[in-house]
């Protein structure tokens, strides 16, 4: 097992087992290896993915021009990075991950409530990407083998037996992933997320040369105008938000082993802003292109590349998206289950079992039932973001509000160290969490404030954090006093 890394403290109980192993311990500085370059291939890998490809694209289907939709990716996009960049500090700071760190607001099982809601979120967007992959291996593996297609006539458990076969392949492939640990995910997103770059600039040369360059493609007239876009706009941004509010939380999962904070903000802000608006462009772009080609919006890239009948355009094509999808599933949607899962049940999981583990709960969702279903995914996507802005605002009050950007190591493995929770509970944060949530989804539960639901994320967010902020300056602070509160910085 790993040492605990020493604070300036002298701090004396011994770990408490149930708190502490190798995978949640405190990152070692020889192990901080993460450039800037890890960073934006990580952030590349993760963002240019099948869904995140239709998020974009279904802007249009909206109904917004492809100047409007550009400027909510840009939007949405900047104050992404500003809320990732906040949260990740604390994780660079202290090697700690997501879990550890929410013990300081919620206390060590009060954090089990978030940390278990955001596993639940991050395998639910699993099996969604997963199974948006395995269509795209069905794809690659149809044009290969003949006779593969007809396979469908025979079903299984809600499948034709080829998608059954393709399903079972790419979920092994993210088993054998995540079985070697956190560095074979470096490896493998630095060249993973460049990769559907090559297949995104060879669909946006195809759109321009079907619409004869930009302007056509551009020339789309939008059917959102005055009060009409900005109650759209509220909504899709909150939508994209909500695409990667799970991340917004779990940030210190990976800058945990970044080299400095300059590290970790320059490859975010080159990553994610920098590629995320870039690919939304690509898929922006592509899809009015489609508009023109077909008459409709072909917003399933998997479908777009069906449209060609190269057999080798689309085996190309289909393995990059498989590629794509493994990048952001094991990145956004495995790593972090699985530090949540290992945070509860210490003593019984590290991080391989436990993502071995997501992968089989990933299985049980199902998505096949249910995956065609898509009309609602800003509304879906809202729905997740208003439920994580609260513990997200929590977390960033009570780093840089009420602890000053101050924590000591040891209090996050003792029971009854520095944080002195009763019984491991802060009531203080469970009230400013049910607040937070009330504030975005009153929009759901009172019909004559339903346009504050389109802003459920920043309302869960402020709300929670402010409320986080005052509970813990009233009556004595446990956390203030200086005798119990010293910094236990590991830079």
């Amino acid at each position: 097992m790993a040492q605990p890394v020493e604070s300036v403290t002298s701090f004396t109980q011994p770990y408490d087992p149930s708190l502490y192993n190798e995978d949640l311990a405190p990152v070692s500085p020889e192990k901080k290896t993460w450039s800037w370059v890890n960073f934006t291939t990580v952030w590349m890998g993760m963002v240019h993915n099948i869904v995140s490809y239709e998020t974009a694209a279904s802007l249009l289907g909206l109904g917004m021009s492809v100047s409007q939709a550009i400027f909510t990716v840009v939007v949405a996009n900047a104050i992404l990075i500003l809320a990732m960049c906040l949260n990740s500090v604390a994780g660079t700071k202290y090697g700690l991950p997501f879990p550890v760190l929410a013990r300081a607001a919620f206390g060590h099982r009060g954090a089990q409530i978030p940390v278990f809601f955001r596993a639940f979120v991050a395998i639910f967007w699993f099996s969604i990407q997963a199974y948006a992959g395995s269509e795209a291996l069905s794809t690659v593996l149809g044009a290969l083998i003949p006779g593969w297609n007809r396979l469908g006539a025979h079903h299984v458990i809600g499948m034709g037996l080829n998608m059954l076969i393709a399903v079972l392949a790419f979920w092994l492939l993210h088993a054998w992933i995540v079985s070697h640990g956190i560095e074979r995910v470096r490896h493998f997103e630095l060249w993973a997320g460049p990769l559907v770059i090559v297949l995104g600039l060879g669909l946006v040369g195809w759109a321009l040369s079907v619409a004869h360059g930009f302007g056509p493609a551009f020339s789309e007239p939008s059917r959102l105008h005055g009060a009409k876009f900005w109650s759209v706009f509220g909504l899709t941004v909150t939508g994209l938000i909500g695409s990667w509010s799970t991340l917004v939380l779990n940030i210190p999962d990976f800058t945990r082993f970044a080299r400095s904070q300059k590290d970790q903000v320059v490859g975010q802000a080159v990553g994610l802003p920098g590629t995320a608006i870039l690919f939304s462009f690509m898929s922006i772009v592509i899809t009015s292109g489609t508009l023109i080609a077909f008459g409709k919006a072909v917003i399933d890239p998997v479908q777009l590349i069906g449209h060609f009948h190269s057999p080798v355009v689309q085996v190309l094509g289909c393995l990059a998206l498989v590629v794509a999808t493994l990048s952001v599933n094991v990145a956004a949607n495995l790593v972090s289950p699985a530090y949540d899962l290992v945070n509860m049940f210490p003593k019984r999981l590290n991080f391989v079992r436990a993502g071995l583990i997501a992968i089989v709960v990933g299985f049980l969702f199902a998505p096949w039932a249910w995956y065609d279903n898509a009309g609602v995914i800003f509304s879906v996507l809202n729905a997740i973001g208003g439920g994580l802005g609260p513990v997200a605002g929590i977390m960033m009050a009570d780093f840089y509000l009420v602890r000053k950007r101050r924590y000591e190591v040891d209090a996050f493995y003792t029971a009854d160290g520095g944080f002195r929770y009763r019984a491991g509970w802060n009531p203080k944060a469970l009230v400013s969490l049910g607040a937070g949530l009330l504030a975005s989804f009153i929009g759901l539960l009172v019909p004559s404030l339903s346009e504050l639901y389109n802003y459920s994320w920043f309302l869960g967010l402020f709300v929670g954090g402010l409320c986080y902020a005052m509970l813990m300056t009233l009556g004595e602070d446990p956390v203030r006093h200086e005798d119990d509160w010293l910094v236990g910085d590991i830079e």
